[in-house]
């Protein structure tokens, strides 16, 4: 064929063609693109019968390929050559060779027991591709009036036949693999064994159920009958496991940080580069589809001229021409619709995977973070890392292709200008790179607010969490209210830049729809111009095209950079600089400690802060060194001073990941004294703990943290002062009984206040500034120095305080257990009644639990919801105006459009019916109010998300810290968190969007259906019905989908939970060895919540392919309608632009079904928001008329009448009719076993929890009569577990601001941190670090004791106030308060004996009962009181010292 005849689509597929195989001829003849796998990585292959039909089939392909080529040689050398037909020459011969080559290879070296390598099936795709794109060509060419040879015909049926063939060979080869990636089978091996492989609907799938998305049909069709549950959920493919996934992960992160570790610094775009580089395969996969989608969009576009002149006629008017064109246009349309789908599902796919490998690589950080990185990385921030960070990081997923997208869209979009309207496209050009210019500062603009934003939520959830945390002290302090003025500040911060993300955001959509009416004006102006004649199918031409490249092309590279900005690097654990200096002296002593026979018991023993917790901390390598070694051999087993306990059952906790052992586990319960409170439980040992162990009293948790170490079996026990938290009784039996008992054999370190237990210690460590002081046996070091020695007075002045009191002669009897039995059978038949009801509340199964399952809504999200979050802002004031701007943008847009079809001729030989220039002024003018509409309504749109957003929060965040304490004790801090950090972010940014585009959708597909109908009226006959059906399967999805998300939200907690409980307990997990354990926990959980949201995806396209092919049966329906009309009939026109219109129709209906899906999936954020609106509040904090003198309680008489209370109603009751009278300006001791109920006063009083039964009466006021804060503030407490908050030291101490720096002083003169912080840099401002990690336990309880000086109220409780600190600290704070609170009333509750010993009256309780109300004085001369033999025993184990 001469050049003249050949089109220029024609050359440029051949040169494309002979390019591709000329490299594809190259690389199999070097080697290069399949290299042979070595013997060891050999594995199953995915069958025979796929084998023998590649071969043969590429074998065929290969001889037709060469038979052509000699063919065209043959024609070419007798009719001569041409520019193209040589091209085709060099194309026909380069497909022959490399087809031969890649034959050969499959038949000789490629070995039947292996797996088709990825970049060949690869090939099979892009081959089918370049086939398709022929036809599509060749079709293209034939409807221009150019002949095509018959030859060219032939390689097309058999290219795309045999294309076809061998996908499918390489799809079946990939599915008997039990799925996963290619380029990742290797990794796949080891999770070959995993349960969920088999499970996996999407893995077993044949080929038409993976086109179709039938796959989803079982799992939609139980969704459709009930609602689900986790358990109805498929298992994931092992590819999309965190086991599958990891490895590889983890191997690029190592690689691309360029040392072969990942301590470096990860950047962003490092980040994205390991991401790419481990999900090549799908990255690839994708890229092939969206390639595929892109071209298939613009096919519409390109042939509308032609139908436009085809239905302009006359002679050239032929049947066959019609259905060419209609098959062209449906073809293309079925190829959008897979490609698109299934582009959309790999893409999901991907950031599926993306979320799992980055949170399990940050929790793996975050268990393995040193000192200093804590101090850097908040729980707050990297909560947020794992919340939302995260899940932006797999949304970018989305946007991985954009980089070569852009172009290549811009490219095909210039190219179907040029073929319309010539130069003037150029015109267009400018246009789009001027469009992309201007919107470039939004972007730089919205990737900075963007930033700020994240650092300002990082700030928000570190203070939210440390306060869920805390809540207990601030409610105690009646502070909970200034910190949610905090939190709320901090919002405020937040919400302004959140409001510069909205409306930078709204910018870039302005420009984005406001570009394609820009770019039309400009290049129909350039045509003007230059006297190019606008014809309604060029015209019509150009606006489809612009349309559609303003979809895809404008504004969304822009976007797409900034969405991959938002996503931040992982954190780094690389070691910080030691806080603690270690002399090499004194580490050798420490060597000599760890060399020594196995049953060596070493006691460490010192002031407060002093060192001794960060000796233990050396040894477990927590605290790094400066010189000298630390050696241990065996294992380690810890227990920490504060306790750390799981969320879980209290037998898990005790097991720790090990096996159970009866004989041995009753054992350890025994030596722990734990037999009696397991009794006590609801469910016994299978009790649920709450959150930090919120439901055990501290010396339970300190029980059951010993009885985890003891189950352990560890070579090395190292014990942080644990004795601190129990009574002595207890106390005294856990030390004999475990460590001179059960740990006899092993190496034992322990940290000790009470001097007591040290004679036992084979080796006794003085600890003093961080230094070993002395050490030797307490013989040895009992005179040797100042150190011991004054720890050894101060413990002998207390013991003095006993003599003072004339303990009588006898009273030395041990606290045996005749004597507890006699206590426990001094109670009440109150008691034996209430351990009845416990044990048939265990026959209610989870009734008797403290942490129940997370409310889940059932079935549809009620209509209630849409319409709150609807009338929030300005009761819903600003909708309608939005929906008006909308409507008004979409008829003045069709208007112009419409005009344009009218004004414009359709051929050159019809009489427009007004100049060009009246034409370009009407369509100017509707652009601009078009324009103008969109900008009015995202300024009305912005400010109604802010508000509602805002009030949201504000009302949320209210309505828990105004929850009574009782919520936080059964609801893990992981919901709440979830809620106001992945739910909040919904709502933020989100919600308001989507609930607009249904709105737009809906507007939009009714302008298309008018201007449709305008035309083909009668496609109403099948629209109606195809409306009815895609309505139907949107009902049918929903059930399903709705439920999916709702798992993925109750999913998402769990992963909090863990995340920031292993934080928490990092150190305890890796002393124990167990972070494999955990890790493997947290991938669990991981895919728990991997599982919905994949199959959620899945539904998604399920539904999406559906809509798209009913919308392309209308369209179809429509074309077929349009050609089959006479001439004349209709205006070409506007038959061209209601094909314009349809060729969005499917676009339309689906975006409309999929908005309403995506909406209601994502407003169960707002649901689970309102959920929490609705909380139970506790008491009004103030009430006015209480009419509470300015100096209650003047007195400080505490009267308790017949004290009921429990933790909550499914509960036991704690406190058991207590009828006790505190006296005004007394000191009252409370003693007694741990768990019997003396902090659950204490919580009673401070109306932590009102009384179910009975009366406490403060000064003769009914406490349960006046307002939370009227109490609270006149009442002042030193709690059990000392607090500290991120901030400075003044804030510690004065956190409401109401006292002057001289006072702050004073007060830490009196409990002795003066000269501590005196020393440091900053005073008063010196910072303290999140949950005070900076100041040892003990320094934290002199803090509390600091601020309950400065309060001075007449009412004082000291809940174990002086616990973990030294006996002579204990002394200087006796005498303190002895000075400070002299007429105040004191309620001491301790198990040091000495702290009660100056108490006026004594109260013992236990199980909730006053066993004995008197004083000390008059309980010691009865020896047959509890009271006198629990001195008794403490007396016989301290003079031992």
């Amino acid at each position: 064929m001469e050049a003249s005849e050949r089109s220029l689509p024609c050359f440029l597929l051949h040169g494309v063609s002979a390019g591709v195989h000329l490299i594809l001829a190259l690389a199999v003849a070097g080697s290069r693109l399949f290299p042979r796998r070595g013997k060891d990585t050999v594995s199953t292959v995915g069958g025979v019968r796929c084998y023998v039909v590649a071969t043969c089939t590429m074998w065929a392909l290969a001889a037709f390929q060469l038979l052509l080529a000699a063919y065209s040689c043959y024609l070419g050398a007798g009719a001569g050559w041409t520019l193209h037909a040589a091209v085709e020459q060099v194309d026909a011969a380069a497909r022959g060779v490399a087809w031969l080559l890649l034959a050969a290879y499959l038949q000789f070296e490629f070995r039947r027991d292996e797996r088709f390598p990825a970049p060949l099936r690869l090939w099979w795709a892009l081959f089918l591709l370049l086939s398709v794109l022929a036809v599509a060509v060749h079709a293209a060419t034939s409807l221009d009036g150019l002949p095509v040879p018959a030859r060219s015909w032939a390689l097309d049926a058999v290219s795309v036949l045999a294309a076809v063939v061998l996908l499918v060979a390489g799809l079946f080869g990939k599915s008997e693999l039990a799925g996963g990636s290619a380029s990742e089978e290797p990794l796949l091996d080891g999770a070959s064994e995993s349960s969920s492989a088999c499970a996996s609907a999407y893995a077993g799938a044949g080929l038409l159920g993976v086109l179709t998305f039938s796959w989803m049909g079982p799992l939609l069709a139980v969704g459709h009958k009930k609602a689900l549950g986790l358990d109805d959920v498929p298992g994931l493919d092992p590819g999309d496991s965190v086991a599958g996934l990891l490895p590889s992960f983890k191997a690029n992160l190592a690689t691309v940080a360029g040392d072969g570790t990942t301590s470096q610094r990860v950047t962003a775009f490092k980040l994205a580069k390991v991401l790419v580089r481990t999900f090549r395969w799908h990255v690839a996969v994708t890229a092939l589809y969206a390639l595929v989608y892109n071209v298939a969009t613009y096919v519409g576009p390109y042939l509308i001229d032609s139908l436009v002149q085809y239905l302009n006629g006359g002679d050239e008017r032929r049947p066959s021409k019609g259905q060419l064109l209609v098959l062209a246009f449906i073809a293309a349309k079925v190829f959008e619709c897979l490609s698109q789908q299934h582009s959309c599902f790999r893409l999901q796919q991907v950031g599926i995977r993306a979320r799992s490998a980055l949170v399990a690589v940050v929790y793996e950080k975050g268990l393995a973070l040193s000192g200093r990185s804590r101090q850097a990385h908040s729980s707050g921030e990297m909560v947020n890392i794992v919340g939302v960070d995260a899940d932006r990081v797999g949304n970018s997923s989305w946007y991985i292709h954009d980089l070569w997208l852009v172009p290549l869209q811009v490219g095909m979009a210039m190219f179907v200008l040029y073929s319309t309207l010539g130069l003037a496209s150029l015109a267009a050009l400018g246009a789009t790179a001027a469009v992309m210019l201007v919107n470039v500062p939004s972007v730089k603009v919205q990737e900075k607010v963007q930033q700020n934003l994240m650092r300002s939520k990082d700030v928000r959830m570190k203070a939210t969490s440390e306060i869920l945390r805390n809540m207990r002290i601030l409610k105690l302090q009646g502070w909970e209210m200034k910190f949610l003025s905090k939190i709320i500040a901090l919002r405020k911060t937040e919400t302004n830049w959140l409001k510069k993300y909205l409306y930078t955001s709204t910018m870039i959509t302005f420009i984005f729809w406001s570009a394609p009416t820009f770019i039309a004006v400009v290049t129909f102006g350039a045509c003007v111009l230059m006297g190019i004649p606008l014809e309604s199918g060029k015209v019509l031409s150009a606006l489809a095209t612009l349309r559609v490249s303003s979809r895809r092309t404008l504004c969304r590279g822009c976007q797409s950079a900034a969405r991959m900005l938002q996503s931040r690097s992982a954190m780094g654990a690389s070691p910080g600089t030691p806080r603690l200096k270690c002399q090499r002296s004194r580490t050798s002593t420490f060597k000599l400690v760890f060399q020594a026979r196995r049953g060596m018991r070493v006691a460490v023993c010192g002031t407060v802060g002093s060192g001794k917790s960060s000796l233990l901390s050396c040894i477990l390598g927590e605290v790094p060194k400066l010189s000298g070694v630390v050696r241990t051999c065996g294992t380690i087993a810890y227990v920490s001073q504060s306790a750390w306990i799981q969320s879980g059952k209290v037998q898990e906790n005790i097991l720790f990941g090990k096996e159970m052992d009866s004989e041995k586990y009753d054992r350890v319960l025994e030596l722990c004294s734990l037999k009696k409170d397991l009794e006590s439980f609801p469910s016994g040992d299978q009790t649920v703990i709450g959150e930090r162990g919120i439901n055990l009293s501290g010396g339970q948790k300190q029980r059951v943290q010993i009885a985890r170490a003891l189950y352990q079996d560890a070579d090395i026990y190292l014990f942080d002062d644990p004795f601190s938290a129990v009574d002595a009784h207890t106390g005294s039996h856990i030390f004999k009984e475990c460590l001179l008992g059960a740990l006899v054999q092993k190496t034992v370190v322990y940290v000790t206040h009470q001097l007591e237990f040290l004679p036992a210690a084979d080796l006794i460590l003085v600890i003093k500034d961080g230094v070993i002081a002395q050490s030797g046996s307490y013989n040895e070091i009992l005179g040797s120095g100042e150190e011991f020695m004054e720890l050894v007075g101060a413990h002998q002045d207390a013991l003095a305080a006993i003599d003072a009191i004339e303990v009588p002669n006898g009273a030395s009897e041990a606290f045996s257990s005749s004597g507890a039995a006699s206590l426990s059978g001094s109670l009440p038949s109150a008691e034996k009644k209430d351990k009845q009801n416990v044990k048939q509340d265990d026959g209610h199964g989870q009734s008797g639990q403290l942490v129940q399952e997370e409310e889940r809504e059932r079935g549809r999200v009620g209509f209630w919801v849409y319409w709150k979050y609807l009338t929030l802002a300005y009761g819903g004031a600003l909708v309608p105006f939005v929906l008006l701007a909308q409507m008004l943008f979409e008829v003045l847009h069709i208007a112009s459009n419409y005009w344009m079809a009218w004004a414009a001729p359709a051929s050159k030989d019809v009489e427009p019916p007004v100049s060009m220039y009246t034409l370009i002024y009407v369509y100017v003018a509707l652009a601009l109010g078009s324009s103008v509409c969109t900008f009015v309504r995202a300024l009305f749109l912005v400010p109604a998300a802010y508000k509602t957003a805002t009030l949201l929060f504000n009302k949320m965040h209210v309505s828990i810290f105004r929850a009574p304490m009782s919520f936080f004790d059964s609801t893990p801090s992981g919901r709440i968190l979830n809620r106001a950090s992945t739910d909040q972010s919904l709502v933020d940014t989100s919600i308001a969007n989507r609930m607009g585009s249904i709105a737009f959708a809906f507007i939009q597909l009714g302008g298309t259906v008018v201007v449709m109908s305008q035309v083909a009226w009668q496609v109403f006959v099948v629209f109606i019905p195809v409306i009815a059906i895609c309505l139907w399967y949107q009902r049918y999805y929903i059930d399903t989908a709705r439920e999916l998300q709702r798992m993925v939200g109750i999913c998402k907690a769990p992963i909090i939970q863990h995340f920031v409980e292993s934080i928490t307990g990092s150190t305890i997990i890796r002393s124990f060895g167990k972070e494999n354990q955990f890790l493997a926990t947290n991938n669990q959980l991981m895919d728990a919540y991997s599982r919905p949201k994949f199959y959620n995806a899945g539904a998604m396209e399920w539904l999406c392919f559906r809509m798209d092919m009913l919308s392309s049966l209308t369209f179809a329906i429509s074309l077929i309608f349009l050609i089959n009309l006479p001439t004349g009939i209709i205006d070409p026109g506007i038959a061209g632009l209601v094909v314009t219109y349809g060729l969005n129709l499917n676009i339309m209906q689906v975006t409309l079904v999929t908005s309403m899906c995506n909406l209601e999936n994502k407003i169960i954020s707002v649901e689970r928001i309102l959920q929490y609106l609705s909380l139970p509040e506790e008491a009004p904090l103030s009430i006015s008329e209480d009419g509470l003198a300015h100096n209650w309680p003047s007195e400080g008489e505490i009267q308790l009448h017949n004290l009921h209370v429990k933790y909550a109603p499914q509960l036991p009751f704690v406190l058991k009719g207590l009828t006790v009278t505190f006296p005004g300006g007394m000191k009252t001791g409370i003693v007694g076993r741990t768990g019997s109920g003396k902090s659950t006063l204490i919580q009673a009083l401070f109306r932590i929890m009102d009384p179910t039964v009975g009366q406490i009466i403060v000064d003769g006021v009914d406490i349960c009569t006046i307002g939370l804060h009227d109490l609270r503030s006149r009442l002042s407490i030193i709690p059990q577990d000392p607090t500290m908050f991120d901030g400075t030291v003044r804030h510690n101490l004065d956190p409401l601001g109401e006292y002057t720096d001289n006072q702050i002083w004073e007060a830490l003169d009196h409990c002795q941190l003066g000269d501590e912080v005196r020393r440091k840099e900053l005073k008063l401002d010196s910072p303290v670090l999140e949950n005070g990690e900076n100041w040892s336990v003990g320094q934290r309880q002199l803090v509390c004791l600091g601020r309950v000086i400065l309060r001075r109220t007449k009412i004082l409780v000291l809940d174990e106030a002086t616990a973990s600190v030294d006996t002579a600290t204990d002394n200087l704070i006796q005498k303190t308060l002895q000075q400070h609170f002299s007429g105040a009333t004191v309620i001491t509750i301790a198990h040091r004996i000495t702290s009660v010993l100056h108490s006026d009256i004594v109260l013992l309780l236990d199980n909730g009962v006053a066993v004995e109300h008197q004083t000390p004085a008059r309980l010691l001369e009865d020896k047959s009181s509890l009271f006198s033999k629990l001195v008794a025993e403490y007396t016989m184990r301290s003079t031992r010292t």
